[in-house]
C-alpha cells in the first residue's frame, strides 16, 4: 500500500511539475545506451568498460534523452558522461536526484526521483550509488562531470543527479567547471558545429573514499570528437593534486591512462581523415586559455573587483551553505528515523495481531477437533456396549449348557457301564476257558517232556557206567 501511494504521488509530481527529472537504467539486453546512443559518434558508445559493476544510464528529462552516463556501483561515481553542447541557460537551479533502479532493479520506479521521496520504499537505497548524506560534512562538493553551465534549461536540470557527480574540493570543482566551460565555448565550439561535436567528461577512481564509500577521483578528463569532414579529436586531463593544471593530449594517449582495451570514439573519431590545421587551431586556443589562467583571469580592474566581490560573497555565504546542508542532512535523517519508527510500529502491531489471529485459529481448530472426536465416539461406545451385552448373554448360555452336561454325564455313564457289565462278563467266559485249556495242556506237555528227559538221562548214565567198568570180550562174546 505504501509503495502504491508513493507511486501515485510520484506520477502526480510528473504531471504537475513538468521539470521533474527522469532517467533510465539500460538493461543488458539492450544495445549500448538505447535512446542515448545519439550522444556518441556513429551512435557507438566507448568500448572496453566491461566490468559487471559498470551500469549504463540513459539520463532523461521530460521523457527525452539528455545525456548518457556509465556509472560504477563499486566506486559510487560515474566513469564518464557523454553529452553535446547546447546553449547555456541563464538561471541555474540545483535540484539533486538519485536513480532508484541502481539499488533496487525490482522496484516499480522507472525514473530518477528526489531522495527524500523514496526513503523506506526502495530496498538497499545507497548500496550501489552515492547519496546526499555521503557528501554532507565531508568537505567535498558534488562536482558534475557533465557541467550544467554547458546545457540549456531542460538539459541543465537533468545534470543535477548524483549519478553525474564526483567528490571534488570546492576550489577544484570551481576550477574544473570554469576550465571546461571556457575550453568548450572558446576553443572547441568555434572550430566545430554543435551537431558534430561529441563530448565525454570522465573521472579515474582512486583508493581514497569519502566516508569509506564514494571514491575520490585521482584524475578528471575530457575527450572531444568533431565528427565532421574536417574533423579532429582532443583529450584534456586535470590532476586532483593541481587544480590549475590542464594538460592536452591525443585521445589515444588518454585511452592508455584508462582501462586496458578502452576505445572512446568509434574509429578513433576518423583519425585518418582528421584535419591537422583544425586540431592545431584548437590546441592554440586551449593554450591561450591555459596561459590566461596562469597570468590572471582578467586584464582590467573591473573584472578583478568583480572577482574579489564574488570571493568575499563566497566566504560569507559558505557558513550559511554548510548550515543549510547540515539542516538538510538532519531533516533527511529525521525523516528516515520517522519512517523507520513507523515501520517498526506497524511491524510490531501487525505481528501481535497476526499472533492473536493465529492463536485464535489454533483454539477454534482444537475445539472443533475435540467436539468431532466426542461425536464420533458416541456411536462407537454404544455399539461396543451392545456387543458386550450380547457376548455376555452367549457366555451365560454356554455356562448353563456346560453345567447341564456335567450334571447329566455322571448317571448316564454309570448306567451305561452297569448295562455293559453282563455283556462284557458273558463275552469273557470263552476267553477264560480257552486260557484254562491252554494252561492245562501246556502243563501236561511240560510233565511229559520232563519225564522223557529224566529217562533219557538215566539211560545215558547207565550206558556210561557199563562202558567204564565192564571189560571188553572177544568178538564171539
Amino acid at each position: 500500500e505504501w509503495t502504491m501511494k508513493t507511486s501515485i504521488v510520484f506520477l502526480l509530481c510528473i504531471s504537475v511539475f513538468p521539470g521533474f527529472s527522469q532517467g533510465r537504467v539500460v538493461g543488458e539486453d539492450e544495445t549500448g545506451f538505447a535512446e542515448c546512443n545519439v550522444f556518441f559518434p556513429g551512435q557507438v558508445p566507448p568500448e572496453g568498460f566491461t566490468e559487471p559493476f559498470h551500469v549504463k544510464i540513459c539520463q532523461q528529462y521530460n521523457k527525452k534523452p539528455r545525456f548518457a552516463t556509465l556509472y560504477s556501483t563499486k566506486d559510487k561515481i560515474p566513469l564518464y558522461s557523454a553529452f553535446k553542447y547546447t546553449k547555456p541557460a541563464q538561471n541555474e537551479e540545483e535540484n539533486w536526484l538519485v536513480e532508484p533502479q541502481i539499488d533496487d532493479p525490482e522496484n516499480d520506479l522507472r525514473e530518477m526521483v528526489h531522495e527524500a521521496d523514496i526513503i523506506g520504499t526502495v530496498a538497499n537505497l545507497g548500496a550501489n550509488q552515492a547519496l546526499t548524506s555521503d557528501y554532507v560534512g565531508s568537505g567535498y562538493e558534488r562536482g558534475l562531470l557533465n557541467p550544467s553551465l554547458l546545457n540549456e534549461e531542460d538539459f541543465q536540470m537533468a545534470t543535477y543527479t548524483l549519478t553525474n557527480a564526483v567528490p571534488l574540493s570546492p576550489s577544484l570543482s570551481k576550477s574544473w567547471h570554469r576550465d571546461i566551460g571556457r575550453v568548450v565555448e572558446q576553443a572547441l565550439v568555434p572550430h566545430c558545429s554543435k551537431d558534430h561535436l561529441y563530448l565525454l567528461a570522465g573521472a579515474i577512481p582512486s583508493s581514497v573514499r569519502v566516508k569509506g564509500k564514494v571514491s575520490v577521483p585521482e584524475t578528471l578528463w575530457l575527450a572531444a570528437c568533431c565528427d565532421a569532414p574536417e574533423g579532429w579529436s582532443l583529450g584534456l586531463v586535470k590532476k586532483m593534486n593541481d587544480e590549475n593544471s590542464l594538460a592536452d593530449l591525443m585521445v589515444g594517449e588518454l585511452e592508455k591512462q584508462l582501462l586496458a582495451g578502452v576505445h572512446l570514439f568509434k574509429g578513433n573519431c576518423g583519425k585518418d581523415n582528421q584535419s591537422q590545421e583544425k586540431r592545431e587551431a584548437v590546441l592554440q586556443a586551449v593554450s591561450q586559455i591555459r596561459s590566461g589562467e596562469q597570468v590572471g583571469t582578467s586584464d582590467n580592474q573591473e573584472a578583478k573587483d568583480s572577482g574579489l566581490v564574488r570571493k568575499v560573497a563566497g566566504i560569507i555565504a559558505t557558513p550559511f551553505i554548510k548550515l543549510l546542508e547540515l539542516l538538510i542532512y538532519v531533516f533527511v535523517e529525521l525523516v528516515k528515523f520517522v519512517f523507520y519508527f513507523l515501520w517498526l510500529v506497524i511491524k510490531r502491531v501487525g505481528g501481535t495481531v497476526l499472533d492473536g489471529v493465529y492463536s485464535l485459529w489454533n483454539g477454534v481448530v482444537s475445539y472443533l477437533k475435540a467436539i468431532s472426536m466426542v461425536l464420533i465416539s458416541i456411536p462407537y461406545d454404544v455399539g461396543r456396549v451392545i456387543i458386550n451385552i450380547f457376548l455376555g448373554f452367549l457366555q451365560i448360555v454356554q455356562d448353563v449348557a456346560s453345567l447341564t452336561y456335567r450334571i447329566l454325564r455322571i448317571p448316564v455313564g454309570f448306567v451305561l457301564h452297569l448295562a455293559a457289565f453282563p455283556y462284557h462278563s458273558i463275552c469273557a467266559i470263552p476267553s477264560v476257558l480257552k486260557d484254562m485249556a491252554t494252561g492245562i495242556g501246556g502243563t501236561f506237555s511240560l510233565v511229559i517232556d520232563a519225564t522223557a528227559a529224566l529217562l533219557h538221562g538215566f539211560y545215558y548214565l547207565a550206558g556210561h557206567i557199563v562202558k567204564r567198568f565192564v571189560p571188553k570180550g572177544s568178538s564171539d562174546d
